[in-house]
């Protein structure tokens, strides 16, 4: 029986694109091979990688001056390549401080430059994004860095930062292809597969074409931009198997309507939930409301002596990964394009029912 995975990632896959991987799973369309056992140089892996990326392209609308790159190492390992990729000549990057996945791309940038926190919501737990107007960007930056989605905090820009002339720079790991976005309006988007994507082990990176020239002598091969982009993402061997699940997911996600129509369901699912936790005194979701995220949704119960008790009801009625991450305790519902509405319809109602047993 399927459950309802709550996971914040590896996250919950949509059910026809798994069966779909597991028909083919011996033989991809009367090749007599698996996509695992393909060369990555060969005519159907090829084929499988150009029509992800073509999809890819046109569900995001993605201009042609720019490259998609379907790289490893996920977004943590971007936070070092991004900028080995775009310094070049200079010495300072600006980034904005909104939470966990924040702090770890100011970690790992200060080994490669001098950051400056332009602007940071830690006064207030990280619990809103910082208005623009309140940002104090430095001169001669290299580039401005914002995740725009926290997936530990919940978190979510609902606005493009204005950066100028300056390339911006966006982890968009958790929600990516969950909602519309101007892509001319950022240098680079990049992250990690594991939550609207695909499986983990694959990185997307969208870079502007002009931004390709940029990058550090020190900069490996393997993480060159410039060079992964000439190479078709095959400096290395690509992880094969994560792009043919991902291109998967991006005919299932164009089959729904593409990402116009998930976005409308995506609202209505974050809505059902918010709603329910802003009737109930019994919960409470720290965030404000201008700035909550569609994709992750933490939650605390009043008394937290409960939580045991909350999540062990949850499992015995099919919903699993619903404990929030220990850097900030509680719950969190990841409600993820392939959750579906009857996923949340469960979880509120069940919600409702252990509030009455305990409130």
């Amino acid at each position: 029986m399927r459950i309802f995975n709550f996971s914040a990632g590896p996250a919950v896959l949509p059910e026809p694109v798994l069966r779909e991987a597991a028909a083919e799973m011996l033989d991809w369309h009367g090749s007599g091979m698996s996509v695992m056992e393909m060369s990555h140089r060969g005519k159907e892996f090829i084929g499988i990688a150009d029509k992800a990326q073509s999809d890819l392209r046109t569900l995001l609308a993605i201009p042609n001056n720019y490259k998609v790159l379907f790289l490893q190492g996920g977004a943590i390992a971007e936070n070092a390549i991004i900028p080995m990729n775009l310094l070049k000549e200079k010495s300072a990057a600006d980034y904005v401080n909104t939470g966990e996945w924040s702090k770890k791309s100011i970690k790992e940038a200060r080994k490669y430059c001098a950051v400056n926190v332009a602007a940071s919501a830690e006064d207030k737990k990280f619990t809103y994004v910082p208005p623009q107007e309140s940002w104090k960007l430095s001169k001669g930056a290299a580039y401005v860095h914002v995740c725009t989605n926290e997936t530990i905090g919940g978190v979510e820009y609902h606005w493009t930062p204005d950066t100028g002339d300056v390339p911006l720079v966006a982890d968009m790991s958790s929600h990516i292809l969950s909602r519309a976005i101007d892509i001319s309006r950022f240098g680079v988007i990049y992250g990690g597969a594991q939550k609207n994507v695909g499986p983990a082990g694959l990185t997307l990176v969208i870079v502007r074409d002009d931004l390709l020239d940029q990058a550090l002598p020190i900069t490996p091969s393997a993480f060159n931009w410039k060079e992964q982009a000439e190479a078709d993402s095959m400096v290395n061997t690509p992880a094969t198997y994560a792009i043919y699940i991902a291109g998967l997911v991006f005919e299932w996600l164009k089959g729904q309507g593409g990402v116009p129509a998930i976005e409308k369901q995506n609202i209505a699912k974050a809505a059902l939930l918010y709603d329910f936790l802003d009737r109930s005194d019994f919960y409470s979701n720290p965030v404000r409301k201008e700035d909550r995220s569609r994709m992750n949704v933490p939650f605390r119960l009043r008394d937290e002596s409960l939580d045991e008790a909350f999540l062990k009801g949850a499992k015995e009625r099919g919903m699993v990964q619903l404990k929030g991450h220990r850097a900030v305790g509680g719950m969190r519902a990841s409600i993820y394009n392939a959750m579906p509405v009857e996923g949340v319809r469960a979880l509120v109602e069940y919600m409702g029912e252990f509030e009455k047993r305990h409130g």
